[in-house]
């Protein structure tokens, strides 16, 4: 190998890639956040049959938890439940953890599963704004982040304003996010705002 082709790491590159107990404790932390995510698969079970008429159909499911390295460069973990994935129509509440900045709650819906809950978010607009939920505007509807591109507060719409995205859209996301800097607060931020939905689609 000569000089010019030689890989380099900077010192504090060199001191992250030496250093066997960085990696063993994001195995750790990742271990720590799945069982986050399996005990709030286990709340949300309970919850299951008494859900809206999707719930037939949602209970047949299993929860599932997955994770990868490479969101935006970052690890993840998601848990998918209650979820269900078909060709047109889809119905997932996904609960979300990105390394470095945020857990947040997201409902996806699409084809039928979307075109059934206009009524019910249009009665709980103004619940929408004064919970802080946002509203997905991205083209991807598997974009996560929170920036200005994929994710609005409903504040910044009208209820007319709303409705006219909701039907330009093939797919409706809502969401909302906990710092990983409150973490004492995450697991029962996770459990409110999942009931919350789930209870919202009742209506």
């Amino acid at each position: 190998m000569t000089p010019s082709t030689k890989v380099m790491l900077s010192p504090h590159e060199l001191s992250i890639v030496a250093d066997q107990e960085w990696i063993l404790t994001k195995h750790q932390i990742l271990e720590k956040i799945s069982k986050i995510l399996g005990s709030l698969s286990k709340d949300i079970q309970q919850h299951i049959s008494d859900h809206s008429s999707f719930s037939r159909e949602l209970s047949r499911g299993l929860p599932r938890i997955s994770k990868g390295e490479n969101y935006r460069q970052l690890p993840y973990l998601m848990l998918d439940y209650p979820a269900l994935f078909g060709k047109e129509d889809v119905f997932a509440l996904r609960t979300f953890f990105w390394w470095g900045n945020f857990f947040s709650i997201n409902l996806h819906l699409s084809g039928a599963m979307k075109e059934n809950v206009l009524p019910i978010l249009k009665s709980n607009f103004n619940w929408l704004q004064q919970n802080n939920y946002y509203l997905g505007i991205h083209t991807d509807p598997w974009e996560h982040h929170f920036g200005a591109d994929n994710y609005r507060l409903f504040k910044n719409y009208s209820a007319a304003e709303f409705e006219e995205i909701f039907l330009q859209k093939d797919f409706l996301k809502i969401s909302i996010s906990i710092s990983l800097n409150q973490w004492e607060s995450i697991p029962a931020f996770l459990e409110h705002h999942f009931t919350a939905l789930m209870e919202l689609l009742k209506n």
